[in-house]
This record gives structure tokens, C-alpha cells and sequence, in this order.
């Protein structure tokens, strides 16, 4: 399988890493605004035999690859998909998928018209635990889902554009716990409430702190509170999570601590309005469940386009996760709470697949 890079900038690094792990890829050209930034990135990686160029429709003619990694900035991720579709090329692109709703169905209509797959690099799902909490929550031995909880504190300094960036945590970091609780949950968002603001003592313009309160199927809620700038006692950047069942609850700290509980009908000695609850154990990794993150995304990805299957992370399925930002922005921005309109590029059975 042959694939060209669109978007050398820091990003690409991680895209290249994982690529050279992927048996039977080859990256035959690397395309960036600054030619000296693709030029950089192929002697970095050894892909000396890599066209390099500043146009992608151009280095895709030279090359002919079966596919196109996109890693550009999303603003201009609309028109490299027009151009990739048009030359009847795969295209697999950073996350988020658009920069809008609108240019996020016009790529998905754009890719089932040339009948060509489309995915989204959404990497937090291919994580070890939320495969193990997925299935976990699947079984049943917490009772029904009727909500779950995330905490994401952080604060890195990035310095150069996001620190400049409007509704710079939900629209940079958000969408990828979005997507994960999306997954875990296995069901469709239906409205959010969300409030946004910037603290004291934050070194961001814009939006570094953020609650958000959705409304999933089947009655479930996800309730999340984020900042950027909460120096000290950081979580990790997986989250930590509470989920909570009709008959139990099971927490993952988003290190290596996840355990559940499960209620019973015995009174707590010295506290009888309360209830004994007894450990459950979490599964291990079934051997079906992918993971490896970038790498197994990208695996993911060749193997759909080698046999003929879907994607996971295909745009269909995607954009859920994008109109959970949107509808978060939109929130913040009005007060109000907003319905997240669901695409119709999007079908149920996509949505929980």
C-alpha cells in the first residue's frame, strides 16, 4: 500500500512513527506549505525516495497512491478531501474530521460519491482500557448505564496557536473524550448544556475551562468538566471516568486503577441505610479488540481498504463526535441548552457500532 502525507508540522511526527511500524506501507510523498518542513520530515524519517511538494494534487499525480493521510489544519481539511476524492484515492485524516458541521458532511458525500473510504484518526477508543470498559459495561454486571462522569486536568504550555485559539479545550482536546465516551457508552448524543469560561491565572485567551452536560440515548447522561490551565494534581490525559450503573459503579483513574463494585441487599454494619458493595472483576483485553492507537487506527485503515470492510472511525460514524463540540460550543457561546442534530449521513447503526 503506498499512502502521501499532507501536513508536516508537529503532528506528522506522530503519523510517521506509527507508519514506519505498519508492514506492507509505504509513504511516497510528503506535502507541506514550507517545503523545507516536508524536506525536514523525509530526512528525518529516511524517505528519501518520498516525492516532496507544496501541492498535494500535484505530488498525488507524480506518486499514485492508493491513499492520503491528512494532517493539515482543519480549516483547510474540506478542500484537501475534494481533491484527494477526486483522484480516486482513500483518504484517512487527523482528527477533527472539519472545521464545521457543513464541511464535515460535504467530505462524507464527497467520499461515498467516488467510493472511497473515509476515517478519522480518533485514538483515545484504541486505548487498552476503554476496549475493557466497553465490553465490561456491555455485560451487564453493573446493571444498565444510566450515567458516566469525566474528569480531564491538565495544563500544558503549548505555547504558539492554541494559546491564541477561541474555545481552545473543546475544540483542540475535547472531541477525543468525546469519542471515547460516545464509544463506551455505546449510544447517540442527543443535547448539551455547557458553560465555558478562563480563570485566574490562566496563560490562554480563550475557552481553557469548560463543564458540559449531555444527554445521550436511553436516558444515559455524561457529565464533563475539563480545564487546561488546573496546574497541579493532574489527571491523566485519558481522563478519569465513573460509570454508574442501575446496580453498580466501575471507575477507571485513567492510569492502571480500574475496578467495579456491584451493590448487594446487606446493610452496611454501624450504617444500615447504606449498602455493602463487593469487588467485580474487569476482563481482560479479548483478542478481537484493536488497539496500539495511531498504529492501530492506521492498520485498521489498510486492512479496510485491502478487503473491502468499513472502518471503525469512518466519517459516518465520526461526526457524531464532531457535533458533541459544535453543540458544546454553540452552548457556551448561547447559555442555552442545545439538541445536537443528528447528520443524514449518519445512521443508528452507525452510531453504535
Amino acid at each position: 500500500m503506498r499512502a502521501v502525507l499532507v501536513g508536516c508540522g508537529a503532528m506528522s511526527r506522530a503519523w510517521l512513527q506509527a507508519a514506519r511500524q505498519v508492514e506492507g506501507l509505504t509513504i511516497v510523498g510528503l506535502v507541506d506549505i514550507d517545503i523545507e518542513r516536508a524536506k525536514g520530515r523525509a530526512a528525518e524519517f529516511g524517505l528519501a525516495d518520498a516525492v516532496v511538494g507544496t501541492d498535494a494534487g500535484d505530488v498525488i499525480d507524480r506518486t499514485g497512491p492508493d491513499m492520503v493521510f491528512d494532517v493539515v489544519v482543519p480549516a483547510a481539511r474540506r478542500d484537501l478531501a475534494m481533491t484527494v476524492f477526486d483522484r480516486g484515492c482513500h483518504l484517512l485524516t487527523e482528527k477533527p474530521m472539519a472545521d464545521s458541521l457543513v464541511h464535515a458532511e460535504e467530505i462524507i458525500a464527497a467520499g461515498q460519491a467516488a467510493g472511497r473510504l473515509h476515517a478519522v484518526v480518533q485514538n483515545r477508543r484504541y486505548h487498552p482500557t476503554v476496549r475493557r470498559i466497553r465490553r465490561f459495561l456491555e455485560s451487564g454486571a453493573i446493571g444498565a448505564l444510566t450515567s458516566l462522569h469525566c474528569d480531564f486536568f491538565v495544563a500544558p504550555h503549548f505555547g504558539g496557536f492554541r494559546e491564541e485559539m477561541d474555545h481552545v479545550l473543546l475544540l483542540d482536546m475535547a472531541i477525543h473524550t468525546f469519542d471515547a465516551a460516545r464509544y463506551m457508552a455505546g449510544q447517540v448524543p442527543k443535547a448539551v448544556y455547557c458553560n465555558e469560561w478562563e480563570p485566574a491565572g490562566s496563560w490562554y485567551r480563550q475557552g481553557s475551562s469548560a463543564v458540559a452536560i449531555f444527554e445521550l440515548g436511553g436516558g444515559v447522561v455524561f457529565n464533563y468538566r475539563g480545564s487546561w490551565c488546573a496546574s497541579g494534581a493532574r489527571t491523566s490525559w485519558e481522563s478519569a471516568w465513573r460509570f454508574v450503573g442501575a446496580r453498580g459503579t466501575l471507575v477507571w483513574d485513567g492510569y492502571d486503577d480500574l475496578r467495579a463494585e456491584v451493590a448487594t441487599d446487606e446493610p452496611v454494619p454501624g450504617d444500615p441505610v447504606l449498602r455493602v458493595a463487593t469487588p467485580v472483576a474487569v476482563p481482560p483485553l479479548d483478542p478481537s479488540d484493536r488497539v496500539d492507537g495511531h498504529v492501530g487506527i492506521i492498520r485498521d485503515f489498510l486492512a479496510a481498504v485491502r478487503d473491502g470492510g468499513t472502518p471503525e472511525t469512518h466519517g459516518e460514524d465520526n461526526i457524531q463526535s464532531l457535533a458533541m463540540v459544535f453543540g458544546a460550543i454553540e452552548s457556551a457561546e448561547t447559555g442555552l441548552r442545545v439538541p445536537i442534530r443528528v447528520p443524514p449521513a449518519a445512521s443508528e447503526k452507525a452510531l453504535s457500532a
